[in-house]
């Protein structure tokens, strides 16, 4: 017997804005009946749903867990260039010359999330 990730959660100082901020990165929609000012709101996606619950402490450390996106309609490259106007701030580049590599971003409260190669990228070789 094994379980199922439902929901990966995210502590914030804006459920719903920041909530919203993420149904654009992931092209999801907000649960049924979230409305601003909610203290949990959720996102639902594709895969695991993201749950953000408001907690008056503000983020002070490194993420211990955090999120890797992959682009399913454009480039890594592309795609952080799209999360950017969303309002994420690119916090560590580790793109390589030869294509490899990822962006590590940071949502609008803070919290870290990277941005990988998307598939077709990575069925491509390396230039060289």
């Amino acid at each position: 017997m094994a379980s199922l990730v439902r929901h990966v959660t995210i502590d914030c100082a804006d459920a719903y804005a920041l909530a919203t901020f993420w149904v654009d990165v992931v092209d999801g929609k907000l649960g049924e009946g979230d409305v601003p000012g909610d203290s949990e709101v959720l996102v639902l996606t594709e895969g695991a749903s993201l749950l953000f619950i408001q907690v008056p402490e503000k983020k002070s450390v490194k993420n211990r867990v955090h999120l890797d996106i992959q682009p399913q309609d454009c480039t890594r490259d592309e795609e952080v260039e799209r999360l950017i106007a969303l309002g994420a701030t690119l916090v560590g580049d580790h793109r390589n010359a030869d294509g490899t590599g990822w962006a590590t971003l940071a949502d609008p409260e803070g919290n870290e999330f990277c941005v990988e190669r998307s598939v077709a990228e990575r069925t491509v070789a390396p230039a060289e």
